[in-house]
């Protein structure tokens, strides 16, 4: 199929040689892409807190850790935190730190950090300005135009991969896109990251899930990237994300997953699940103090574990809807608390994660703009890391085709916007205005200069989901709305689709490891 004559994926006729120039530094497909990079955020951070207000949310989360306290329900991290000089009550899941320990804590952590997967063209940084996008992740059913909703499959899991390598705007590999529901709990770990690492060359994340799914998927990395033990925990390699379960609370699986990947040096998304009104405070100083609490916590315990273990301080805090209990995204709420929660990290030096999220049932307007809201508060708030960033519908019940395409257009408008603005004497043209002016004045326009002429192809951006066309022309062609194009666009992705190169030998021991793991019956289940 040719990307030109496609409708809604064109534009004009006269755009053709910026197109072919767009598909050149894409890299197949037809599909106008952008290089691959990791970009940075070049405008200053919006921050709603004053000085003071941040130094209020501090103390107040400060109040939390010392007179309240959080549970962590894995007897090993209360051990450590105990010797790190925490109260804990003999017979009691109940920790309490200090903010002089908290400070001295969290201060190891690193404030940037690499990591690099098996293709290391592919290495991505975390923090500073950087700013990487993680697909959908976790969704039990996917959607499609022509199947309709649906438990998640393998199948499906195994497509979604596929767009997520695709992309040169995904970053990074998240937890599953969909769960494959056909692959039982106990080896869906094994399949899931062999098939992440077999169709991808990027980094790749591990559900903290237990002892078992982490350490598994640890050396499955190792293997794939042709590492030896020593090589794996000398620089990150992978990383995870954990939740607490708010309010005040780290239950036992997501500590152990964190505290195995901490000692061998694996980055930690700590993300709280402070849902304003329902699991958090009402207002929104409240549930972001809570959340910088819940955070802070567990990355007191992985600094003991392991000092200067990178971490990333995570934020999820939205509201809820007062007459239902279900979640809202891409709110006002949920803007202003991405840009306070980026306040609060940039206060401890820490990285930030949010995420682009919407509670829309399908990929139609309103997904659009809660999506469009969602991903500018990550953009205004310096979030380094944005989960979710393609493909999340019904506040991350499903798992949408259409809508991830539609979210790759945006990430890519929102990495040309940031692109930085040239003032040399070429780019202020003083030169091609004066040319101009020279001319007759029925000629005197900027489209035949020399000026434009030689920079046509990449001048602006040029998207590959739009439909720029005019109405009648749109109209003779089948008037194809923005979901009908992203269906025709995913489904020539998958077409065309070639997995990365990875040694056979290397794929050979990968698969043997995941044979003789599920010999062995994977982790264990009580089903």
């Amino acid at each position: 199929m040719d990307h030109d004559e496609t409708a809604g994926e064109g534009g004009r006729a006269r755009r053709t040689g910026g197109r072919a120039g767009q598909r050149r530094r894409g890299g197949g497909g037809g599909l106008r892409q952008l290089d691959w990079t990791i970009p940075q955020l070049t405008d200053a951070p919006v921050e709603p807190l004053t000085p003071e207000g941040v130094a209020a949310i501090d103390n107040a989360a400060m109040r939390i850790l010392e007179e309240i306290g959080i549970d962590f329900l894995h007897p090993e991290a209360r051990h450590h935190l105990k010797a790190a000089g925490a109260e804990v009550a003999d017979g009691s899941d109940r920790v309490r730190m200090g903010r002089e320990m908290v400070r001295e804590l969290v201060a190891k952590a690193p404030p940037r950090f690499t990591i690099t997967p098996r293709n290391p063209a592919r290495a991505v940084e975390i923090g500073g300005r950087a700013q990487v996008f993680i697909n959908v992740s976790s969704p039990p059913n996917c959607s499609d135009l022509d199947r309709g909703r649906r438990a998640g499959s393998i199948e499906d899991f195994r497509n979604l991969i596929r767009l997520s390598q695709h992309f040169n705007c995904i970053h990074m590999l998240g937890g599953y896109p969909v769960e494959p529901v056909d692959i039982h709990p106990s080896v869906r770990h094994l399949d899931c990251i062999r098939d992440k690492l077999v169709l991808g060359d990027k980094v790749v994340h591990a559900y903290s899930l237990g002892t078992e799914r982490v350490e598994d998927a640890m050396e499955m990395v190792r293997i794939a990237g042709g590492l030896s033990h020593a090589e794996f925990e000398a620089t990150p390699r992978m990383y995870t994300n954990i939740n607490s379960t708010s309010p005040l609370k780290h239950d036992w699986p997501m500590l152990d997953g964190a505290m195995r990947l901490a000692a061998r040096g694996q980055p930690v998304i700590v993300t709280p699940f402070t849902l304003a009104g329902a699991m958090a405070p009402v207002t929104l100083a409240g549930a972001i103090a809570q959340q910088t609490a819940e955070a802070l916590a567990a990355i007191v315990l992985l600094q003991h574990i392991r000092p200067g273990c990178p971490v990333v301080m995570g934020s999820f805090t939205s509201n809820v809807d007062m007459r239902s209990g279900a979640p809202a995204f891409g709110t006002p709420e949920y803007m202003r608390a991405t840009q306070m929660s980026g306040q609060m990290a940039r206060f401890y030096g820490l990285p930030m994660r949010a995420s682009n999220a919407c509670a829309a049932n399908c990929p139609d307007a309103q997904a659009a703009w809660e999506s469009a809201f969602s991903l500018w508060a990550c953009v205004t708030g310096h979030a380094n890391v944005v989960y979710h960033a393609a493909g999340w519908l019904e506040g991350g019940l499903c798992a949408s085709f259409e809508k991830f395409v539609m979210d790759c257009e945006t990430l890519q408008q929102v990495i040309a916007y940031n692109q930085p603005i040239g003032v040399t004497e070429d780019d202020l043209a003083v030169d091609a205005i004066r040319a101009v002016d020279a001319m007759p004045p029925s000629q005197r326009h900027f489209f035949g200069a020399e000026h434009t002429q030689s920079r046509y192809e990449t001048a602006f951006y040029a998207p590959f989901l739009s439909d720029w066309r005019n109405y009648e022309t749109w109209e003779e062609s089948g008037a194809v709305q923005t979901p009908e194009r992203a269906n025709r666009i995913w489904k020539q992705i998958l077409a065309e689709f070639e997995p990365p190169a990875m040694d056979e030998g290397t794929r050979e021991e990968l698969d043997a490891f995941v044979a003789r793991r599920k010999a062995e019956g994977g982790a264990p289940t009580d089903f």
